[in-house]
């Protein structure tokens, strides 16, 4: 997908919903964010970053901070060596994990999509293992069989496009940040609509939930805790 000829912009929306393990919801929140590429010197950039909170399943966000650090923030496409580093995030807080997410999983989905030469329908393409990914210093992650498989073609905003569903079941992490460790289990999946004829991505979901034990400075033992995401990417303008 590098070398596109013209910048464009996608908006990404990820939700994440704290649950207890009897589905009891303690927080919910959006990011929201706009990505683009295609800049000079084949750059991304992430621009209007914000996040909201809600306090129920049905109920409206409430008002959107913006996350000011992360407003500009650019790096080179092909920058994919250096994003588990910590410096590759050096003006972010400590805390931003969600906002490490928005760029990790923006760079997932373009890689699956770089894949597509390596499908047949049908077949699930088992990905490398590359053992645990450290997650530029707040702990790491581990992916166990990830799998793409392309199920067929559909049109999305009138073009033709190829469908490649993904998953990865059974993953483990283990986060630190701050006072606070997260030991558990992850499982995520979605699909990706690529176009056939530009290779970039017109639609994606992401669908994920972390399952373990958080603990908490000054807590005496680890709690419980279910982690809900649901993610959407697609073009911010056609």
């Amino acid at each position: 997908m590098a070398g596109q000829a013209a910048p464009r912009t996608w908006h990404f929306t990820c939700d994440y919903y704290s649950l207890d393990l009897k589905g009891h919801l303690i927080s919910r929140q959006r990011y929201s964010a706009l990505y683009t590429r295609g800049l000079a010197n084949d750059a991304v950039r992430w621009s209007d970053v914000t996040v909201a909170n809600g306090k129920s399943f049905d109920e409206t966000f409430g008002p959107a901070q913006e996350q000011s650090f992360m407003e500009g923030f650019s790096y080179p496409y092909a920058a994919t060596a250096n994003m588990m580093k910590p410096d590759f995030f050096s003006g972010f807080p400590a805390s931003a994990i969600q906002q490490r997410n928005l760029v990790w999983d923006t760079h997932m989905l373009e890689g699956f999509a770089n894949d597509y030469d390596k499908l047949k329908l049908n077949i699930p393409y088992h990905t490398p293992d590359d053992g645990d990914v450290q997650l530029a210093g707040s702990g790491t992650f581990h992916n166990r069989d990830l799998q793409l498989t392309l199920t067929g073609t559909s049109r999305r905003n009138g073009r033709e496009c190829a469908v490649i569903d993904y998953r990865a079941l059974f993953n483990t992490l283990d986060t630190k940040m701050q006072g606070v460790e997260l030991i558990g289990r992850s499982d995520f999946w979605g699909q990706i609509w690529l176009s056939l004829d530009t290779k970039q991505i017109e639609y994606a979901t992401l669908y994920e939930e972390v399952i373990g034990e958080l603990t908490m400075q000054g807590q005496d033992k680890p709690m419980n805790i279910s982690v809900v995401r649901e993610g959407v990417f697609e073009p911010a303008s056609q």
